[in-house]
Formats: structure tokens, C-alpha cells, sequence
């Protein structure tokens, strides 16, 4: 029934018909809510099934993803990875390694995930591999840093997505917040980059899709 909420109606309606997450992801989201300081970090069933298809249209043998959490998104990714794929993921706080590898461990692809404990900015440089496709979803503020460093490692016509680029929408409506300014400024020099085509979605907090050009 309609609740005078428009936005939360229509993501209601979106989400019931939508294809829902399996079993283990239900209980990873489920987990992170009882066990984490900040759930609202996770990526949830819409972005993450977003996140699922993409990889699965790319099929990628080479991910990167940058700020795991407790590996929701990873998970998600990795369903379309090739046969002989591997995620990339780093995550800075070593407090979460167990959760991650033991949902990784369960979803029966710790052949295909690798986790990188520590901060991406020393960690991305160290990585040999070219990638098919990336994900940034780590500290807001390192983001340009963040596709600096990782740009030059995604093979041409690659994809590169960056999360909560719209920051509860303080990115276009709060111009004091030091989180939105440095989104801002992000936002701008991709779109500014004739390295790259983009695409920025209203999806959840923000969701830029990034193709390098051949």
C-alpha cells in the first residue's frame, strides 16, 4: 500500500520484483547487522544483484575490489567470474578477516578470492595484474587515489565502479560536508577523464559506472 513515500514505495516495488539474494547472502546481511559497528556499509540486495549481473554480462578473469567489509559484495561479484578467475578484494580492517573467509569458505570460492589486508593505497601499486573490471568501495576521501592508482591496471574497455558517490545526496545539496566535497571533486575529474566514458546512477548512494575507452 502506497505510504506518501514515493522514493521508498517505488524501491519496495523494485526490490519485490527483483530476482532475491540466496540463502547465504541473506545470512552474511544478517550477520553483518548483528556483528558490525556500521551495517549500512554493506552493499545490500540491490546493489548487490546489480553488482552479480555486470560481472556476469563482463565475465571477468581479473576483479579488483577496493574496501571489502565483510564481503557481500565480493561475493556477488565473483558469480561471474571465468572459470579460472580471481577477486582481488582489500580490506583495511584485519577485524573483519574472519567473517570474510568464512563466507568465502562456504560459498566454496576461496580458489577464486584473494584477501588483501591493509591500506589500498600501498597494496594496488603491488598488484601485478591487469583487470577486467573494479570496484571502489572503501574511504571516500582516498577515492580519486583510489582510481589514480588502479586506472592504468584495467585493461581497455574494462569497467570500473565506484560506490556512495551521492552520499545521502550531500554530494549535491550539502556544500560544507568534507565526505561530499571530496565525492565532488571525484565525480568531476571522471567525468572530466577522456581516459573513460560514465554513467552516474541514482542507485542506492550513488553507483558510478566507469568504462575505459580501447
Amino acid at each position: 500500500m502506497f505510504d506518501g513515500n514515493p522514493s521508498k514505495d517505488l524501491l519496495a516495488y523494485c526490490q519485490a520484483h527483483s530476482t532475491p539474494p540466496d540463502l547465504l547472502l541473506n545470512e552474511l546481511e544478517r550477520h553483518t547487522y548483528l556483528h558490525t559497528l556500521h551495517p549500512q556499509m554493506l552493499s545490500g540486495p540491490m546493489q548487490g544483484r546489480l553488482l552479480m549481473c555486470l560481472s556476469q554480462m563482463i565475465h571477468p578473469r581479473r576483479i579488483l575490489e577496493v574496501g571489502t567489509f565483510t564481503g557481500y559484495s565480493a561475493l556477488c561479484l565473483a558469480e561471474g567470474l571465468a572459470e579460472d578467475g580471481v577477486l582481488h578484494t582489500i580490506e583495511v580492517n584485519d577485524e573483519l578477516r574472519r567473517i570474510v573467509e568464512t563466507f568465502v569458505q562456504r560459498a566454496g570460492l576461496q580458489h577464486k578470492m584473494v584477501l588483501h589486508v591493509g591500506n589500498a593505497l600501498e597494496i594496488i601499486p603491488t598488484l601485478e595484474e591487469t583487470f577486467d573490471l573494479i570496484f571502489l568501495d572503501a574511504a571516500k576521501m582516498d577515492y580519486l587515489a583510489y582510481y589514480e592508482l588502479a586506472l592504468p591496471k584495467l585493461r581497455a574497455g574494462g569497467w570500473l565502479l565506484a560506490d556512495n558517490v551521492l552520499w545521502s545526496g550531500k554530494t549535491v545539496f550539502d556544500g560544507e560536508d568534507t565526505t561530499a566535497s571530496a565525492l565532488r571533486a571525484f565525480n568531476a575529474h571522471v567525468h572530466a577523464d577522456d581516459r573513460v566514458e560514465n554513467l552516474l546512477l541514482p542507485l542506492r548512494d550513488g553507483l558510478m559506472l566507469v568504462r575505459k575507452k580501447p
